[in-house]
């Protein structure tokens, strides 16, 4: 479960319905179904017109990518590992790390190693997995502008759902009491629009790109580690250049962490 996504989920939805509250507003006055109609359908028919059909088919997909945490090993832990299959590589031959590739769990780094155990150059290697990654951040960038373009149709939507109440309120004005509710009710199409665009749509967009950029430099840590060993680098060598991936403080953690091999 992804803490934070859930946690500013629910802060976003107390912020504002405690905020009407203290402004005398009732949460009550939320359930307007034709505001509801206008903001979230509306907001859907638009994001249809403008993504093909394959695309949005990977909106759930993407909620789960919100809301769940990836299981992955830590980049000090990553480097270790490289570190390990350096040594591995340098005393036993590279072929030697085909026995851990049934170990590896992640197909990017797996397909890698097979490369290099295959006796693949490095220049090749890295063309090959940096088109993945390429193709990885295209697939990224068309889930994270499905909640963008929602982000910004749904306020405008806001806006035109006050119109459209406005205009119902205004076509009787006999009832000046009448009147005044009319037009708040009106107003909670905009509220409702602004809410989803600037609080859920947009901010979700962001996690989804941070989550790539992230998945994107840890793949790159692994080409750089698979090329390193391609290469036939030290063991400690690997370390230091991995290590430039890491703050100074994550780096002095790593030099007090014992490889796996140093456990074992």
């Amino acid at each position: 479960m992804d803490k934070s996504s859930l946690l500013g989920l629910i802060l976003g939805i107390i912020a504002v319905g405690v905020g009407m509250v203290l402004k005398g507003v009732g949460p009550e006055a939320l359930i307007n179904p034709a505001a509801i109609l206008i903001i979230l359908v509306g907001t859907a028919a638009s994001v249809m017109i403008a993504f093909p059909m394959s695309t949005l088919k990977k909106v759930p997909a993407l909620f789960k990518v919100l809301f769940t945490e990836k299981q992955e090993k830590s980049v000090e832990e990553l480097i270790l590992t490289f570190s390990d299959m350096a040594d591995q590589a340098r005393k036993e031959g590279i072929l030697s790390l085909e026995s851990k590739l049934d170990e590896i769990d992640d197909s990017f780094l797996a397909s890698g190693l097979q490369l290099a155990i295959d006796g693949q150059t490095p220049e090749f290697i890295r063309d090959v997995l940096l088109e993945k990654i390429d193709a990885m951040e295209k697939r990224h960038h068309e889930g994270a502008a499905i909640f963008s373009q929602a982000g910004t149709y749904a306020p405008t939507l806001g806006v035109l759902g006050a119109v459209v109440g406005l205009i119902a309120a205004l076509a009787d004005m006999s009832d000046i009491e009448k009147l005044g509710h009319a037009i708040s009710a009106a107003f909670i199409a905009t509220l409702l629009g602004i809410f989803t665009g600037y609080v859920l749509w947009h901010p979700f967009s962001n996690k989804l790109k941070s989550k790539s950029k992230h998945e994107v430099e840890i793949k790159e840590i692994m080409i750089e580690g698979i090329i390193s060993i391609t290469t036939g680098e030290s063991a400690k060598v690997v370390k230091d250049k991995l290590g430039s991936y890491l703050t100074s403080k994550e780096y002095e953690r790593l030099t007090t962490m014992e490889s796996p091999s140093e456990e074992e």
